[in-house]
């Protein structure tokens, strides 16, 4: 009678456990899903305030063609990755896109009068300000899905992981890019 006892005392014990640790496996999911999701919104501004961005330097630089075509073609690969939820394709997009950036802004150099339009200062500093914001939420969301990688691999919460049939999450690291020294003159 005392064995029916304790085992049953375990089997509660056990089974209290098991649920507990599948319940914040969904949380932690849930958590870094929300936070893609958040991520997913500032990239569609961005992709829409892109083309808006070319077009005014496109206005004054007609004939740089080429970097307008390399833009748009690197803007839907972005887009269509994140259609598509793959966090791994939008992450080499957006190292792509990154190295971009830089080229549109040369163009501009290159045209005082279009450096003081209005519209595209705007445009400038709205992409500023999505980008600082993308830096947050990317950051946000590579925390969750490292909480959520670390339970499902860490014992014993990987057996109610492997029940549940959780898969590991990308992190969303902007590829591509080199990191150089900062060579600073005087």
């Amino acid at each position: 009678m005392i064995e029916m006892i304790i085992g049953g005392i375990l089997l509660v014990v056990l089974g209290g456990w098991f649920f507990t640790t599948w319940n914040r496996l969904v949380r932690l999911e849930k958590e870094a899903e929300r936070s893609w999701a958040n991520i997913d919104v500032i990239l569609k501004q961005r992709y829409d305030m892109i083309p808006n961005l070319v077009n005014t330097v496109k206005g004054y630089a007609a004939h740089e063609e080429a970097i307008f075509m390399e833009f748009a073609k690197a803007r839907n690969a972005a887009a269509g990755a994140l259609a598509n939820g793959d966090v791994a394709g939008v992450s080499r997009a957006e190292g792509v896109l990154a190295g971009m950036l830089p080229k549109i802004n040369m163009v501009a150099e290159q045209y005082p009068q279009l450096k003081a339009d209005t519209s595209f200062v705007n445009l400038q500093n709205q992409l500023v300000a999505l980008e600082n914001q993308l830096a947050d939420r990317r950051e946000f969301y590579n925390s969750s899905a490292t909480n959520f990688n670390t339970a499902i691999e860490t014992i014993p919460t990987n057996f109610v992981a492997m029940v549940k049939s959780c898969k590991e999450m990308d992190l969303f690291e902007v590829v591509g890019i080199e990191r150089e020294n900062v060579t600073i003159q005087f």
